[in-house]
């Protein structure tokens, strides 16, 4: 193996602004802490907490890095004192609360695993975050259970796609929404038993029609505004929301009636502020139970396009358009 250079290229955001607010920086070799490692980054996910840091919506967590990106995949190349989990030389990937958008990047041990086998360094940077949000929210928070029916907002972005293939193999009936008849085909390709055109259809009719009035058990929403009373009136008895994202803001007029009557749980999480411990155990989760499925090829990572390191800002672009199916990766 080389030698470590003494710096590396990041994507900073020196000031809020658009795409172009991105902009390549040089800067000094992290060194990996006690039971941290120290990782040549070859892919790194892009994810819609990435576009609201760089609006200067969504600052780092304290002591996080300022550099965007909160998941990324290469190869293991230093280690600091205690980490011994990984070998110099392993593919890993891994979940960060920053730093992820550079050429290397430190992570605690614990919040990284090993490249599933048959997957590439791009499909695997696309894994982290989008795996541990779902994971995390849909069946450690809400408990989905095999046989219920999951309603599963924004079907083609990276959560969407997760959220589909992993509800499915657990053993759920999947309803997902999407914007357009491709975005809606693209659902029912990655398992949706049901794909509501939300431009198209009122998405609270078509899971009553198509639950024959009862209502979805779990629901995953990062829309909010009207969505929130929307998914109450959607929700079957005892449903469980989990709120991780507000597309429409965080603000609006619900009618707590219908959580009293139908007995609704209303809950939400943030994944990126949550300590070392609390994501090395959804670490081990996805390790038991999720990296058999990638291995088989029964949940397949959805990769929409790569962009160059240094293209950052057209990789932003692409994801404000909206038009994306699945993850957008950078490539360095």
């Amino acid at each position: 193996m080389s030698a470590l250079t003494a710096t590396m290229t990041v994507i900073a955001v020196p000031a809020p602004g658009g795409p172009e607010a991105l902009v390549a920086e040089i800067r000094r070799l992290p060194v990996p802490g006690p039971g941290e490692i120290l990782v040549k980054v070859a892919a790194a996910g892009v994810n819609r907490p990435d576009v609201l840091q760089r609006q200067g919506g969504y600052p780092p967590p304290k002591g996080a890095s300022d550099v965007p990106g909160l998941e990324f995949a290469g190869e293991v190349v230093d280690r600091g004192a205690g980490a011994n989990r990984f070998a110099l030389g392993d593919r890993v990937a891994a979940l960060v609360p920053g730093g992820g958008y550079a050429e290397y990047a430190v992570v605690h041990e614990t919040n990284a695993f090993a490249v599933p086998k048959g997957l590439s360094l791009v499909e695997a940077a696309a894994i982290p975050e989008t795996f541990f949000t779902v994971w995390s929210n849909v069946f450690d928070r809400a408990g989905l259970k095999p046989g219920e029916v999951f309603l599963v907002h924004g079907g083609t972005s990276g959560i969407g796609v997760t959220a589909i293939q992993l509800a499915r193999a657990f053993g759920a009936t999947v309803i997902a929404t999407a914007g357009g008849p491709e975005k809606a085909a693209r659902c029912r390709d990655l398992g949706a038993d049901l794909a509501i055109d939300y431009r198209e259809q009122d998405f609270v009719k078509e899971v009553k029609d198509f639950t024959g009035g009862r209502g979805a058990d779990v629901i995953l929403d990062m829309v909010g505004g009207d969505y929130i009373e929307r998914n109450h009136e959607a929700a079957a008895m005892e449903g469980r929301i989990v709120q991780i994202a507000f597309l429409r803001g965080p603000r609006a007029t619900v009618n707590f009636g219908r959580i009293m009557m139908k007995r609704l749980v209303h809950t939400g999480s943030t994944l990126r502020a949550r300590d070392v411990a609390f994501k090395a155990e959804i670490a081990a989760a996805l390790e038991a139970k999720v990296r058999p499925l990638l291995e088989a090829g029964k949940v397949k990572v959805v990769v929409d396009s790569t962009f160059p390191l240094a293209r950052a800002a057209e990789a932003h672009a692409r994801m404000e358009t909206n038009a994306h199916i699945g993850k957008i990766v950078l490539t360095t």
